[in-house]
């Protein structure tokens, strides 16, 4: 599987190892060759579960953040069928930040509403890297309304650094709209699950993340701020942002332990952040 140009400095083990093996491979192979390759894929797979098996606070982050790391548009075509998109909020436009449509899981007919922070860099530009505005919430509430008098479940994809912080989206009610959205997830009359995939960060996530059963990926993370926010405020400098990510304690099992979550779903120990999913992995919380 091929990696992306960005490489993380946790993963140097790792890249240490496969430059090793792909040295061996260019060239012809004897027994002796033949043998130190497959002890070498043996020691990748030892190294790979032992990086990702130990992030710190602050590695989990950046996993989180990885561009090759799936996004929504990954695991709608990975993971539902018959996926249906619909645009706009009837009000003032189509916010692309976030996804909206009918698909379906298995045998089920659902929604689908997810934060969505592009692949290309043209693509991060037009959605804002995730962010949304407030046209992005009341798209979203209005299909989950739609879902709501069909009697379709909604599952949530949770993936933004927070919602938009510009004047325009201020003007035009960012907060009042994340509010009436969590006020209408929580009200809603069919099932709402909700599974933070990547970044889960501040009022942005909590906007679709009110949920009967609310889950995050094992290497995501889920807080009220980002770490380089919490340590501008409490140290008054970015360079903190180690120390804020382990004061905030929003890692997977951490979520877990406090109670802020139901479920944390493993993902594979190596490789997790690269957009060629092993498998399908259905978004459904015991």
């Amino acid at each position: 599987m091929s990696r992306g140009l960005h490489r993380l400095p946790l993963e140097k083990p790792i890249y240490e190892i496969e430059d090793r093996i792909s040295a061996l491979e260019a060239a012809p192979l004897g027994a002796q060759q033949q043998e130190e390759l497959r002890r070498l894929k043996r020691e990748l797979v030892e190294v790979q579960k032992r990086v990702f098996g130990t992030l710190d606070p602050w590695q989990t982050v950046e996993v989180s953040r990885h561009p090759d790391r799936p996004k929504t548009s990954d695991y709608l075509g990975l993971v539902f069928d018959e996926f249906v998109e619909l645009h706009g909020d009837r009000a003032f436009g189509d916010d692309p930040a976030m996804l909206t449509g009918f698909a379906k899981l298995d045998r089920h007919r659902v929604l689908v509403v997810g934060h969505q922070k592009g692949k290309t860099l043209a693509e991060r530009q037009a959605c804002h890297f995730g962010c949304a505005h407030p046209e992005g919430y009341r798209k979203a509430m209005g299909k989950m309304r739609l879902a709501a008098k069909y009697g379709l479940p909604v599952i949530a994809l949770i993936d933004t650094p927070g919602a938009y912080p510009g004047v325009g989206a201020e003007e035009r009610g960012q907060a009042q709209v994340i509010a009436e959205s969590m006020f209408l997830m929580a009200t809603l009359p069919v099932p709402v699950v909700c599974v933070v995939i990547g970044e889960g960060g501040s009022g942005g996530a909590l906007g679709i993340g009110v949920g009967d059963r609310v889950a995050v990926l094992e290497h995501a993370y889920y807080s009220v701020i980002s770490p380089e926010g919490c340590a501008g405020i409490l140290w008054k400098g970015a360079e903190h942002k180690a120390d804020a990510a382990r004061a905030l304690r929003m890692r997977s099992q951490d979520l877990k332990d406090l109670g802020v979550v139901d479920a944390v779903i493993e993902e594979p120990r190596s490789e997790e952040h690269t957009s060629e999913l092993q498998s399908r992995q259905y978004l459904v919380c015991r």
